[in-house]
């Protein structure tokens, strides 16, 4: 496995953001799986100091946020054709922010179930919870894929917001987030992906 791409993650984590754009660029890697303790040491902090994963180490250079790393892999690969074409960038970085930003928040903040007052959303990047998901089903809604006809890595992250969301109820199942990812799941690096993250859970141990 590579040494000048290191990939660090928790199965059980954001990180399977991560491990899917990976797999979709088709570039050689080494996992290193960090548990929840090991995140807040002093050795991980040096990597990421807000002690969280994914994080991703590529020729000395560290790159961690889920969207970040996502946008990075695809310049960083462009022979794997995920980054936006001229006509694709407006969509592809619309979306992709979107997701990264009111999406996450929209999200995080209803299911620890905290919602704006109207005069909060006022001031709020995401406004409310309601509005934020009827704005990403008219995403998903309009192309096959979030920045159009073709498939970047927008959506990797777009499409595992909405199949997180809808998988752990955080998000609505809606026809539009069930085609749009069921156009996703079947792509063969997310299946690779999958195997791999799902092989690195921990088993419960039989009594």
């Amino acid at each position: 496995m590579s040494n000048d791409l290191v990939f660090y993650t928790n199965p059980q984590s954001r990180g399977r953001i991560t491990r899917w754009m990976l797999e979709e660029t088709g570039a050689d890697y080494r996992t290193e799986v960090v548990d929840y303790a090991r995140m807040k040491s002093a050795e991980y902090l040096a990597i990421n100091p807000m002690g969280k994963v994914p994080a991703i180490l590529h020729h000395g250079k560290v790159v961690t946020e889920g969207g970040a790393i996502c946008a990075y892999l695809a310049e960083a690969f462009p022979e794997a054709g995920l980054a936006p074409r001229p006509e694709e960038r407006a969509d592809y970085y619309r979306w992709l922010f979107f997701a990264a930003g009111p999406v996450e928040h929209a999200v995080t903040n209803n299911s620890a179930k905290f919602e704006p007052s109207p005069e909060q959303a006022r001031s709020f990047g995401y406004g409310n919870y309601a509005t934020t998901v009827d704005v990403l089903e008219q995403a998903v809604s309009a192309h096959d894929y979030i920045a159009g006809d073709r498939f970047t890595a927008a959506d990797v992250y777009v499409g595992s917001a909405v199949g997180w969301g809808t998988l752990f109820g955080t998000l609505p199942k809606r026809d539009a987030f069930t085609a749009y990812f069921e156009r996703l799941s079947g792509r063969e690096a997310y299946q690779r992906a999958a195997a791999k993250d799902d092989a690195l859970v921990p088993q419960p141990v039989s009594a």
